[in-house]
């Protein structure tokens, strides 16, 4: 696996929420750079030495409400 990526949205309590496509990783945190560092180590954690991917791409998902 070269690539991960990540599907990040703002989570109602607080802060963000991370999980993976294609692999069983979740993870969150409170703010953006918290949250570079809980993925990162995440990936390090779930994946077995010399098989992590080289990329982790992080897709933020934003939903709005529109009243009309």
């Amino acid at each position: 696996m070269n690539e991960i990526i990540f599907v990040v949205e703002e989570a109602p309590e607080g802060g963000y929420t991370a999980r993976a496509l294609g692999a069983s990783i979740f993870t969150e945190a409170d703010d953006l750079p918290s949250l570079h560092e809980q993925v990162r180590d995440a990936v390090r954690c779930h994946f077995e030495e010399g098989g992590c991917p080289a990329m982790v791409r992080l897709h933020f998902v934003r939903e709005e409400l529109l009243a009309v």
